[in-house]
This record gives C-alpha cells, sequence and structure tokens, in this order.
C-alpha cells in the first residue's frame, strides 16, 4: 500500500475530477483502462500509486492530460516539452455526452486512418465503427480533413502523455534517453499506428502548405524534447560535448529514416531500436574515462 502523500492525494483528486467530468461511471473507467476496480478505488483515495501505464490509459479515457493529471496544468514543464494547447485534442464549450461522443469518434477514427489510409477511409466507415449516423460525424467534424487534423493532435497527445508518465522517474541521463526514444518507437499496433498518422502528414504536408504549421509544432516539440534529454545528461557530465541541438538533430533524423523502414517492411522494431541504442552509445555517451 503506497503512503498517501500530498502530492499523490492531490493526484489523486484530480483523477477523480477527470472521471466526473468525462461522463463516465468508476466501474467504466476501470474496465476501459484494465484495472481491478477495487485497485482504481484505492488509487482514487490516495492509498495506491497510479502506475505509469494507468496514469497514461486513464488520461487516455477521459481525455485530459497525464501532464495535468500529475501537476495540474497541461504546461508545466517537464521530463517532456508540453505541446501548445493548438496541437493538443481540440476542447470545446459542450456537455459531457458531446465531449465523450467527439473522443470516440477521433478514437475509432485515428485506427481507421492508421490502419487504412486517408484516401481510404471514409466518413461513412468511420461513422459504422462509431455505431453513429454519417451525420453524426459531421456534426462534430464538418470534413474529413479536420478528422485527420484532430487526429494528429492525437497522436501528439499519446506521446506526451507516455513520455509525462514514464520518464519522470529515471532520473540517470543515459536511461532517460535511451527510455524516451524507447517510447517512440513503432512497436506494437499502438506504437506502428502512431507512426502511420504522422508518416501520412509528412506526405500531406509535402505536397499542401495548409497542415505545414501543425506539423512544425508537433515536430519542435519533439525534438526539443530530446534535445532536453541531451542537455540533462551533459550537465551530469555523461554525455559529449557537442551542441545538444546538433545531436538531437541527428538522432531525431536516424529515428525518422528508420521509422519509415520499419513501416515498409525493411527492419523491424527490435532492428530499429538496437541502431539508435547503438548511435547514442558511439556519439552521445562518454566514453569511459573520456575527459570529452
Amino acid at each position: 500500500m503506497a503512503t498517501t502523500t500530498p502530492e499523490n492525494a492531490q493526484l489523486a483528486e484530480r483523477a477523480r475530477l477527470s472521471i466526473q467530468n468525462s461522463g463516465l461511471v468508476q466501474r467504466e473507467v476501470a474496465r476501459h483502462i484494465g484495472l481491478d476496480e477495487t485497485k482504481l478505488s484505492k488509487s482514487l483515495a490516495g492509498t495506491r500509486r497510479f502506475r505509469p501505464t494507468e496514469l497514461i490509459d486513464l488520461a487516455d479515457v477521459t481525455g485530459v492530460t497525464v501532464n495535468w493529471l500529475m501537476s495540474g496544468s497541461d504546461h508545466t514543464r517537464g521530463v517532456s516539452v508540453p505541446p501548445p494547447s493548438k496541437i493538443l485534442p481540440t476542447r470545446h464549450v459542450e456537455n459531457r455526452d458531446h465531449a465523450q461522443k467527439r473522443r470516440s469518434i477521433i478514437e475509432k477514427a485515428w485506427w481507421l486512418l492508421a490502419r487504412r489510409g486517408y484516401s481510404s477511409v471514409r466518413i461513412a466507415d468511420i461513422a459504422a465503427a462509431c455505431g453513429v449516423s454519417t451525420a453524426s460525424v459531421h456534426y462534430y467534424f464538418p470534413t474529413k480533413r479536420e478528422v485527420f487534423a484532430e487526429a494528429l493532435r492525437y497522436s501528439v497527445k499519446l506521446a506526451f502523455d507516455r513520455q509525462i508518465a514514464e520518464l519522470h522517474a529515471i532520473t540517470e541521463p543515459v536511461s532517460r534517453l535511451k527510455r524516451l526514444v524507447e517510447l517512440q518507437l513503432p512497436a506494437g499496433d499502438r506504437g506502428r499506428a502512431e507512426w502511420s498518422i504522422w508518416l501520412q502528414t509528412w506526405s500531406y504536408v509535402a505536397v499542401d502548405e495548409s497542415g505545414k504549421e501543425n506539423h512544425a509544432q508537433g515536430y519542435r516539440r519533439w525534438i526539443q524534447t530530446v534535445e532536453d534529454a541531451i542537455a540533462f545528461g551533459q550537465q551530469a557530465g555523461v554525455f559529449v560535448d557537442v551542441p545538444s541541438a546538433d545531436l538531437a538533430l541527428e538522432l531525431t533524423s536516424l529515428m525518422d529514416g528508420l521509422g519509415i523502414k520499419v513501416l515498409t517492411g525493411m527492419l523491424t522494431s527490435d532492428q530499429m531500436h538496437q541502431q539508435i541504442e547503438s548511435f547514442i552509445d558511439r556519439n552521445i555517451v562518454k566514453p569511459k574515462g573520456s575527459n570529452q
């Protein structure tokens, strides 16, 4: 049993509020996040700590960020750079039922778009997956392009939630950087889906100016998070004395290229992971005994 600390009590209070505002009952939340209802009750009372994966799932189902759950704000600066509000899922003045339906549409659309691609998904397909009419989908999202833009914001939130939940407890710089990049691998169904949304975004913004700013803000957040992790290691004296921005650019560029190879079947995610860890060890971590 976890000792009830002020920090844990505040997190529990915000978790209760997120459930209340979501329109879901506690039993439904427990089912959605795959957690025994008794354990959820203890966590909501502040007598059991939420595990990182539970915080991520709770934030997902209730529509808040893990950063808000842990700090009380979406924009608290920590181990991951907070996204601007513009590139997080759009918030509307609406009742709980409408907010819940909006989240459901985006979550279903996100999977369809990731697996089948933008051109192969119709609004009718999204409506069928949600069990609603096409008119209902259009009520929340007038065009398919608006659905996709919101799906990208959802991807940004998923990455941000994972990073905040997982990295705050890792204080050793090499382990933190390696865990950061591991969290962003195209591994598993969700990891591949997230990369698919980004890859489709890159393809779109290459030929259309309208989506470039949203993409740029989301990508800048990611590269700044990597740069901050590298700077953290440099301050601790365990990373090489090379401009952190240069190292972050090299590392993220390597990840982009390898990620495309994974999605196109040229590499496995495990091979990608090995290549990235090798790059970090060779080019970012100081050799033992080095005064560099």
